[in-house]
């Protein structure tokens, strides 16, 4: 089914990487596509969602709209259409809400929205080919807004920009909240999440929110772990999001991040699987070709799992492939090792072990170690240098 399996039949694209899930909605989801393809995952909710029944907040917004119809509604998410009607069914109002509807003119941000419209019984007057907020305001503001009243569906993202947009063109704005984020009830997962990330045992985080990305940086911050966070965003764990406004609040702490071109699970689990791969570090060492990738290593295309201190040994040798690397900055390398080079022999041991090649790593006689490079890759590498 995906190039990347047809490529790798003995194990999955994502094999020996590490992916943190910040999602609380459709987690398990996300996990499955990511599992399926190899990928280890360290789930770590960064956000709760407060059911549509229990929020008064809906409530309130949704009896305004009832004593009093907007001119146009803009409905952004299918689930959240959905839950509204749904609630508002629970409370009594569901046919008194569906009747005001009716009268308004219903712009929908993408096709599933559309489904979820019509299948509510109402119809919309446009809809956006690009699925785009962006493109639902300009042609909002190009029509003409002043006087206008306009019911927005908030969907638990921030909509930069457009609330304040209308409200400038004329507009009076209603906000409906169909649901909202609050912190996790347990922020252990979280905390795990972030020392994995500065610890760079993880790979690649995900996020499907722009609420999850904010809640995982005011995390950080509490701890005192902000700039690290940002440093391990910045160059050795991978930020994806499923969409550019998912990643505003990372942009914004100068974080620059991956994102699909279609705005879905599907495509990002898809963009995980060439762009981790094509991030890790190929060498051909000892007549074999060995990539480092972040628990793992595929050694001739054989995947070799890699103890931590093992893992810290190799990416120490690999960054100067060929030559010899001290016992003294092997050890400073362990992590928790202390002071005792004896440490180092232990965890070079059990990596040989792992690599199930031992010739692949070097002793230099009361120097060190070293990565047996090819001699054709280390002249090449000696050129370069």
């Amino acid at each position: 089914m995906d190039d990347e399996r047809e490529q790798s039949p003995e194990h999955g694209p994502l094999a020996g990487f590490t992916v943190g899930v910040t999602a609380a909605r459709r987690a398990d989801e996300l996990g499955a596509l990511l599992e399926r393809r190899g990928a280890a995952v360290l789930h770590a909710p960064a956000l709760r969602i407060v059911p549509l029944s229990d929020d008064s907040e809906l409530l309130a917004a949704t009896k305004e709209i009832i004593g009093r119809a907007p001119d146009i509604a803009v409905a952004t998410t299918a689930i959240g259409f959905r839950g509204w009607v749904e609630a508002a069914d629970g409370w009594g109002f569901g046919e008194d809400l569906l009747e005001r509807l009716r009268g308004v003119r219903i712009l929908a941000r993408g096709p599933k929205v559309k489904g979820a419209i019509r299948a509510a019984g109402l119809t919309e007057e446009w809809s956006p080919a690009s699925e785009s907020m962006a493109e639902v305001l300009d042609r909002l503001l190009e029509e003409g807004v002043d006087g206008l009243r306009i019911a927005v569906q908030l969907h638990g993202e921030p909509l930069p920009g457009f609330v304040e947009s209308l409200r400038a063109g004329g507009a009076e704005v209603l906000g409906v909240p169909v649901y909202r984020w609050l912190p996790p009830e347990d922020i252990g997962p979280v905390d795990r999440l972030i020392d994995a990330a500065v610890a760079r045992t993880l790979d690649a985080v995900t996020f499907t929110s722009a609420p999850a990305a904010a809640s995982l940086l005011s995390r950080a911050e509490e701890r005192g772990l902000a700039d690290d966070l940002l440093a391990a965003l910045g160059h050795d764990v991978l930020p994806a999001c499923v969409g550019p406004v998912t990643a505003l609040p990372l942009q914004a702490r100068g974080v620059d991040t991956v994102q699909p071109e279609r705005f879905r699970l599907g495509p990002l689990v898809q963009l995980l699987c060439r762009e981790l791969p094509s991030r890790a570090r190929t060498l051909p060492v000892a007549g074999h070709r060995v990539e480092i990738r972040g628990h793992a290593v595929l050694v001739d295309g054989e995947l070799r799992p890699v103890p931590p201190a093992g893992m810290s040994l190799l990416r120490t040798l690999s960054r100067r492939p060929g030559w010899v690397v001290s016992r003294a900055e092997l050890l400073r390398a362990l992590p928790g090792a202390g002071r005792d080079e004896h440490a180092v022999e232990t965890a070079m041991a059990r990596l040989r072990t792992a690599l199930g090649a031992p010739k692949l790593i070097q002793t230099v006689v009361k120097r060190g170690y070293r990565l047996a490079l090819d001699p054709a890759a280390d002249a090449k590498y000696d050129a370069a240098v």
